[in-house]
């Protein structure tokens, strides 16, 4: 039999703290295909959809894709852009509903539109509104979602991304995909049950690559193993305020299995519970500026030293033009360094006004919010390339996709070399360096703009990796963001949380 399945991407992490909005063009900028287009464009990359079209070649399915739409993180979604492209995908649902036998979601779980807390929810309810309660409906998720209560009641199937850095897109993609296939089937009849965390992430922000939170997801893994169909755990995202805030664990079992509601109940149950008790359990060493550039100018290796400036990551809707690490660099003088990105357009244009190796004075970064990182800084230096900002990923996150960061201008600056770009990217790959004349290996110093995605593409040039708190919107320090819709009490904001509610009360399956 052959399966008619309504496929479409759209994801956002939108940090409510941001003074910005995304709107379409931010879409345009990154990701905004529609149809075979995007199919074509997303095939053979580590893209959801490239899993979705495994699956779906595999078996015999022919497949409707609605669009593909993806943003760099940033402030939340404008309703123009939001109603756009959830247009699209209800009217694909709406035209070909007679026909449909399941829909399958390729969403962040951290989306927030102007109009409410809940991306994501709000649009799985407009397509069970427009197909009624029988049509199967499975999503992928990042590792970071925030998942709402809205969410698994209007979706059955739930699969969430196991690393972070994030390399398994397109396995996720498969995975939910294979489920799907056998609910059409009428093999299975999957549900979803949840369980919540009232902390602003995990305590690693759900980092794959160390053994504190990698156990939980073997731990996901071995229940999937035991046979549930998936288990998620998602680390949630700190840079929102919202209703749905916190980590959740998923567990999607098939209902017509007696046995398998309550596997899926206790291992939520019990992989909340280690979130919990692990929330104090940080392996992050965030240094401040003086210690980031003392190690700067000692660093002798023979491979670079990488200084993620963890506070302005661009991938989680931080300005990314925080100038206060390059201000600490240049007034230590450390030479031999990188810097990228320092997204500011502004700059940008004035720098593509001069032509290459020319010497020019330009006011950079320190746009978004001086108070978050630094205001902006008067450099003199060298323009030692310009560029349209085209790039073509070869690494695991961004392999085989392009990208581009708008017009994009290189000028040394007593000896650090800072990557001036227009549009949001954080750095997750060598080409983001190489495109642009850097040879990342031949430089002594790296000062990367990201969390912890620069890892995968990164990492194994370093000599060593340091984590700095430049104090840019992103920083650990929550306390710094005003969180006024966030549920209360909610760790770390509230010290005294086990006094105010009982740790035996923290999970709340549905």
């Amino acid at each position: 039999m052959t399966f008619t399945v309504l496929t479409c991407e759209f994801m956002h992490e939108s940090n409510t703290f941001s003074r910005y909005r995304t709107d379409l063009p931010q879409f345009q900028v990154d990701t905004l295909l529609y149809g075979d287009e995007a199919i074509r464009a997303r095939r053979n990359a580590n893209t959801e959809l490239a899993g979705f079209i495994d699956v779906a070649d595999a078996a015999g399915w022919n497949v409707i894709h609605a669009i593909s739409a993806h943003a760099v993180p940033g402030g939340r979604v404008t309703k123009a852009a939001y109603d756009h492209i959830a247009g699209v995908i209800v009217e694909a649902a709406r035209a070909n509903k007679g026909r449909l036998d399941g829909v399958l979601l390729g969403l962040h779980g951290s989306m927030v539109p102007d109009f409410c807390d809940d991306g994501e929810g709000y649009l799985l309810g407009l397509l069970r509104a427009e197909l009624g309660a029988d049509i199967p409906v499975a999503a992928t998720l990042d590792l970071h979602a925030m998942v709402s209560e809205d969410m698994v009641r209007n979706a059955q199937i739930f699969v969430s991304y196991k690393t972070y850095p994030h390399v398994d897109m397109r396995e996720a993609g498969a995975h939910a995909a294979r489920i799907l296939d056998r609910t059409m089937r009428g093999e299975i009849a999957p549900r979803t049950v949840r369980a919540h965390v009232p902390t602003l992430d995990e305590a690693n922000s759900g980092r794959t690559d160390i053994p504190e939170t990698r156990a939980l997801y073997e731990r996901a893994r071995a229940a999937e193993a035991e046979g549930l169909l998936a288990v998620s755990v998602n680390a949630a995202f700190t840079g929102a305020d919202v209703s749905c805030v916190g980590p959740t664990v998923l567990a999607t079992y098939d209902s017509r299995d007696p046995f398998a509601e309550v596997a899926a109940r206790r291992v939520t149950e019990e992989l909340a519970d280690k979130i919990w008790q692990g929330r104090t359990m940080k392996r992050n060493i965030f240094i401040e500026i003086d210690e980031a550039t003392a190690e700067a100018l000692a660093w002798r290796g023979d491979r670079p030293l990488v200084i993620a400036d963890y506070a302005d990551n661009p991938g989680a809707g931080s300005y990314g033009d925080s100038t206060a690490l390059l201000e600490g660099l240049l007034d230590a003088g450390v030479r031999g360094a990188v810097l990228a990105p320092m997204i500011d357009p502004e700059a940008a244009r004035e720098l593509h006004r001069h032509k290459e190796g020319d010497t020019v004075k330009v006011t950079i970064g320190g746009k978004g919010d001086a108070n978050f990182g630094g205001g902006p800084l008067t450099v003199a230096g060298v323009v030692a390339k310009l560029s349209e900002g085209t790039y073509l990923g070869d690494g695991p996150i961004q392999g085989g996709l392009t990208h581009s960061f708008g017009p994009t201008a290189v000028i040394n600056v007593e000896g650090i070399e800072v990557l001036v770009v227009s549009e949001a990217q954080q750095m997750v790959d060598l080409q983001q360096l190489r495109a642009f004349g850097i040879e990342p290996t031949a430089r002594r110093i790296l000062v990367l703009k990201s969390m912890q995605h620069f890892r995968a593409a990164f990492e194994p040039i370093a000599g060593k990796v340091i984590v700095c708190d430049t104090g840019a919107l992103a920083t650990p320090r929550a306390e710094r963001r005003r969180y006024v819709r966030a549920p209360r009490p909610l760790w770390p904001l509230d010290k005294d949380f086990e006094r105010l509610i009982r740790p035996a009360s923290l999970s709340n399956a549905l």
